[in-house]
């Protein structure tokens, strides 16, 4: 019996710069028996070669897959396009897929088409942001971030890196881009994605599916350590990226914070390209998960349980030419700690580059 239809269908992303794997990821997660209540939104039919894998043509813009998946051909704005899936879904005239897949451009800026979810009046009450998932190109993927700015993006922005063409590439490459993706990005988990299928529990955790997934608790939602570069291997186009952690003590206001986040992210939401992290929230009895992309908040999500035994509150900036001092100057304005130990509200700012 197929599972009803849930109120807000996540829509994950597949990012990543063009020859990085996207296709190849795809279309080995349209195999998998976890996507087979999956609708995809690609460029081009052509693109993804999944002719002798079509059951059903409905249109000439739609097909139904063998695995059950339902693949669209985007032609025209992307919300129009949602919009068309949402409306045959609702009418019975395809599938009742419960997520959605967009595959995008190689060389396409994430953010415009994860706002679309949240811009337009219709979609919102229907849709809502699940993961992106960015492939990064082991053999060429140092050249393309120093080079295309986009690159950077969606690595920055995404919540699973997939490493492609490990198997090509000469060890110490892999393991400088690594290092480097790690100082884009320290909060995505990453995996390599030449050699096994990837595993599809972990690119779906947390997308929220269930409504409350225990994996938004997991290590990605945790601050990095506090560490030095000493490498002296640094791109000078990572200059202006950097990961900014804050921890502080004291069970948080919950409207005094919504209020300093959202003034951060309008005077610098152009610089701030992703916000992730757990509260301790007064009242609340358990963590509650808050995430961000640019000018986008996602609506919270109060955990099962704390990941551990740490009751701080913990956020993860990853920033674009903003330094640690204006969050800090931001952070002090306003009294978040609900219950401040010693009077006052404690804070720990921690830069990682």
């Amino acid at each position: 019996m197929a599972e009803a239809v849930p109120q807000f269908t996540p829509v994950t992303l597949v990012t990543g710069f063009l020859g990085s794997g996207k296709t190849t990821l795809l279309q080995r997660l349209l195999r998998e028996p976890a996507f087979c209540d999956t609708a995809v939104l690609i460029n081009e039919f052509g693109e993804i070669g999944l002719d002798h894998h079509l059951l059903e043509r409905i249109d000439e813009t739609m097909v139904v897959l063998q695995s059950g998946c339902l693949c669209c051909t985007i032609r025209g704005e992307l919300s129009a396009a949602i919009r068309d899936l949402h409306s045959r879904r609702e009418r019975g005239a395809v599938p009742p897929f419960r997520r959605l897949i967009i595959e995008s451009t190689g060389l396409a800026d994430p953010f415009p088409i994860l706002s679309t979810v949240q811009a337009d009046p219709v979609l919102r009450h229907h849709f809502r942001l699940g993961n992106v998932i960015t492939t990064v190109d082991a053999v060429n993927g140092m050249r393309q971030l120093d080079t295309q700015p986009e690159s950077v993006k969606q690595v920055a922005v995404a919540d699973r890196l997939i490493l492609t063409k490990t198997d090509l590439a000469a060890a110490e490459t892999v393991s400088s881009l690594i290092e480097r993706l790690r100082r884009i990005n320290p909060t995505a988990p990453l995996r390599h994605g030449t050699g096994q299928n990837v595993d599809a529990g972990m690119l779906l955790s947390g997308d929220g599916v269930d409504g409350n997934s225990a994996s938004r608790s997991s290590p990605a939602y945790l601050p990095p350590a506090r560490h030095d570069d000493t490498h002296g291997g640094r791109s000078r186009h990572d200059d202006d990226i950097r990961a900014v952690a804050v921890t502080f003590d004291g069970p948080i206001d919950w409207t005094m914070f919504g209020i300093w986040l959202t003034m951060l992210l309008h005077r610098h939401g152009n610089a701030v390209l992703r916000v992730k992290g757990i509260l301790n929230v007064a009242e609340a009895e358990t963590p509650v998960a808050v995430h961000a992309v640019q000018h986008l908040v996602h609506p919270p999500k109060y955990l099962n349980a704390w990941p551990d035994s740490d009751r701080r509150s913990r956020l993860v900036f990853i920033v674009k030419g903003l330094s640690p001092a204006a969050i800090e100057r931001s952070f002090k304005g306003f009294s978040v700690i609900s219950t401040p130990t010693h009077g006052a509200p404690r804070g720990e700012l921690v830069a990682a580059r």
